[in-house]
């Protein structure tokens, strides 16, 4: 790896190889433009072991297309325009003012994936400890300039994008701080379409750590994914799988999110450092085994 090179230090914490995976349960807008179930996937987050939760941050007048504002949909809320939907399931200050003030409460870091500029812009008040760019935004140069500017940590994730599309973001965010996140962007992704063997490809590219932003069913592609090296895991997470919204089917329910942060610590340890050695557990097998 490049010396110049500088990893992404998030609250202390360093990312890259030979440091813990730093794992986030991407809360996104699964609370449905509820606080209190948002607070409970916060705990759900915090009592798994997570090190971060993610949310969204959209301004619903710019994020979504003019000729899409007044179609209307069946929600929750009843049948109202998809523009009018998108506010119900937005914070606003008074909203991550308690959500920061929560997550303080249980030690655990969070931030949010900002689909434009004035979001940006309300995110930094809350001084988030780094930005995870979601792969729908990545080539909007616009956005990463501001991504930039605020001097962060940047997690960017490379859903369905070419490499000559993350040619060009890595230029762009050459004076950065950042890590690509390996993703598929389907929900649920098939396990024939997530490729982990990228990682491998992104890592000697860019000459820099790799993690892995998962959309699948289950637990096992997101445990590989750590035994490959990724340094950072995000998942999708629901007090309920069959709740509203588009993001549920492919998000874990607090016991699976247990289980893959026991089972991410597990490989870890189990990685080990590679070099090949008698461990104190052998040495009497092998004194009986092979004698003098």
């Amino acid at each position: 790896m490049s010396k110049q090179v500088k990893l992404p230090v998030i609250c202390g914490k360093e990312l890259g190889d030979g440091s813990p995976c730093f794992i986030i349960g991407e809360i996104g807008i699964n609370h449905n433009g509820d606080l209190e179930i948002a607070k409970k996937l916060i705990n759900v987050a915090a009592d798994a072991g997570c090190n971060a939760v993610k949310f969204q941050k959209r301004t619903p007048e710019i994020c979504v297309p003019s000729d899409q504002k007044s179609i209307k949909r069946e929600t929750p809320w009843g049948y109202i325009t998809y523009l009018d939907y998108r506010h119900k399931v937005e914070f606003g200050t008074d909203e991550y003012k308690e959500i920061d003030k929560y997550c303080k409460e249980r030690d655990i870091m969070w931030t949010a994936s900002c689909w434009d500029i004035p979001s940006v812009q309300f995110m930094e008040k809350f001084n988030p400890p780094f930005y995870k760019i979601a792969s729908a935004k990545i080539l909007e140069q616009d956005l990463l300039t501001a991504y930039r500017s605020t001097g962060r940590p940047l997690l960017v994730s490379t859903g369905m994008s070419t490499q000559a599309e993350l040619d060009d973001v890595a230029k762009s965010l050459s004076d950065a701080i950042w890590i690509f996140l390996h993703c598929t962007s389907a929900y649920p992704s098939e396990n024939n379409e997530i490729n982990l063997k990228v990682m491998q490809t992104l890592k000697e590219r860019y000459g820099r750590p790799v993690g892995y932003s998962g959309h699948e069913v289950g637990l096992q592609v997101s445990i590989a994914a750590v035994a490959l090296g990724a340094c950072v895991v995000e998942r999708h997470i629901t007090l309920d799988r069959t709740f509203w919204g588009s993001d549920q089917a492919a998000s874990l329910e607090p016991q699976g999110l247990k289980r893959l942060v026991r089972d991410i610590r597990v490989v870890e340890k189990a990685m080990g450092d590679g070099v090949k050695r008698v461990y104190p557990s052998e040495r009497a097998i092998r004194k009986k085994l092979r004698g003098s």
